[in-house]
């Protein structure tokens, strides 16, 4: 399990382009506008503006999802956070706007509609909740 990490981006939000952008840069952990832009090129069908790379990885970076550094006379991109600590980070904004509906019914209405496997997963969460709980308990006395 990826614990959520203590550095956030600070736009969660990414648009195609940029969740494309970044899912590359994921791969290749240390990125030019050139390796960028030769990976997408890459499918015949595709067809984007160098400068385009550009602007969208400059835009990640002001969003607090990369870092950009000069070697020389060439920008290098790096993510700031992994695949994994931005999927823990975009789980747990999801789950807070869920629980921000703060009714209990409504929450409970989607009760009826669980199969199986889901079933499984949120009595994992509880187990796994239940037992945090019990250790932060014990921790306080």
């Amino acid at each position: 399990m990826s614990a959520l990490p203590n550095y956030r981006p600070q736009k969660l939000s990414l648009g195609p382009l940029e969740t494309e952008i970044l899912e590359i840069v994921w791969q290749l952990n240390l990125v030019t506008v050139k390796d960028v832009h030769d990976r997408i090129l890459a499918d015949p069908d595709r067809e984007l503006a160098y400068t385009s790379v550009t602007t969208v990885l400059k835009r990640l970076t002001v969003k607090g999802w990369l870092n950009c550094d000069k070697k020389g006379r060439i920008y290098v991109w790096t993510p700031l956070v992994s695949k994994q600590e931005a999927q823990a980070i975009n789980s747990y904004q999801k789950l807070q706007e869920f629980l921000a509906i703060s009714n209990p019914d409504i929450v409970a209405s989607f009760a009826q509609d669980i199969d199986s496997n889901t079933l499984e997963k949120l009595t994992e969460i509880t187990n796994i909740l239940t037992s945090y709980s019990q250790t932060k308990m014990i921790n306080k006395k």
